[in-house]
């Protein structure tokens, strides 16, 4: 099979794409045909690690945590009616050399999910994007822990960065909730993309006041706030969320300090929630998977220009160049196409 993989990290040039033996699944286990692989900015940061060239920690590494593709086989232990099922596949490369860089990987089973008939590029854009959004609309005290229609109903969400693709994923997961959102962007073209996600209102930081926008929209604040830049964003957070609601941060803004008001935190009963997708509390992955499953299903979640989201293709034998395209901040989803659908 072909395979993308790196040796030593470092600058998206690490990356090789080589010839290996398809692998064997074991026990618990599946062998997936991989059709597409999503590209997240965890994935280009884990390659190009601290900067000194070590090995990744297995020696070698096929990068990529999200994918989409057939089920080939199963190892000992799973249930072989599961062969030629369409699924999509989480963390596959998280603590394992595994990605979805390749024309073939193994995962657990419990890190696929049936797919039905939605896309391959719906599968493989799913996992690090909307199982943090889901973490991030579920972690205050007056929200709800599982998402469902009508689960938000009568609250109102912010989204910073509301055309990233976690902010996509947390519009349109908000939304199909019943939320009102509020999202924000940078630009003319971001706001449209926002729109098309779903968003009810969108500022455009650059030319407005973002606190005195979202008091006109709901004066008393927002009950949560799915946040990318905090350090940059902390002042806005303070003054627009609402009592005991939620601010989840999911991104660390280049490493920026963090300085919040405590006092004005502190009446309300304000909440500043940290998430990394990888280590949620397992009940809380467990509900971020069935709820997200349910949710791409029922056909409420979708990719692509018209819903916010435009794809960006490239074939494996050009991963490195998609690797430079989301540390440039490519607007929309990288997927990198690993074998015919």
């Amino acid at each position: 099979m072909k395979a993308a993989v790196y040796q030593r990290t470092g600058d998206p040039s690490v990356l090789d794409v080589v010839d290996r033996p398809v692998p064997e699944p074991g026990p618990g286990e599946v062998l997936v045909r991989v059709a597409v692989s999503g590209v997240n900015p965890t994935d280009w940061k884990s390659r190009r690690g601290d900067g000194s060239g070590a090995p990744p920690r297995h020696g070698w590494q096929i990068p990529h945590q999200d994918g989409a593709g057939i089920i080939e086989s199963v190892g000992t232990g799973v249930d072989a009616k599961l062969t030629g099922e369409r699924v999509w596949i989480w963390e596959a490369a998280w603590q394992r050399p595994w990605g979805t860089a390749a024309e073939y990987t193994v995962v657990p089973v419990r890190q696929v999910v049936r797919l039905g008939s939605a896309s391959f590029d719906l599968g493989a854009s799913l996992g690090i994007p909307f199982l943090t959004a889901h973490r991030c609309l579920t972690v205050g005290e007056t929200m709800p822990d599982r998402l469902d229609v009508g689960a938000l109903s009568g609250r109102t969400v912010l989204v910073q960065g509301g055309a990233g693709a976690v902010g996509n994923a947390a519009v349109q997961l908000a939304r199909w909730a019943d939320a009102t959102v509020i999202a924000t962007v940078s630009s003319a073209e971001k706001a449209q993309l926002a729109v098309a996600a779903g968003a009810s209102h969108v500022i455009n930081y650059r030319d407005e006041d973002v606190v005195a926008e979202v008091r006109k929209i709901v004066p008393d604040g927002v009950d949560a706030i799915v946040e990318v830049a905090a350090a940059s964003n902390a002042e806005t957070d303070s003054q627009v969320i609402g009592a005991n609601g939620a601010v989840a941060v999911y991104a660390d803004d280049g490493g920026a300090a963090l300085t919040l008001p405590v006092r004005p935190l502190m009446v309300p009963n304000v909440r500043w929630q940290f998430v990394l997708v990888y280590t949620l509390p397992a009940v809380a992955k467990a509900h971020a998977v069935t709820d997200v499953a349910a949710a791409a299903s029922s056909g409420v979640l979708r990719v692509g220009a018209e819903v916010g989201l435009p794809l960006h293709y490239y074939p494996l034998d050009e991963v490195a160049r998609a690797h430079q395209a989301v540390q440039d901040s490519a607007v929309g989803k990288v997927l990198v196409v690993t074998s015919e659908s």
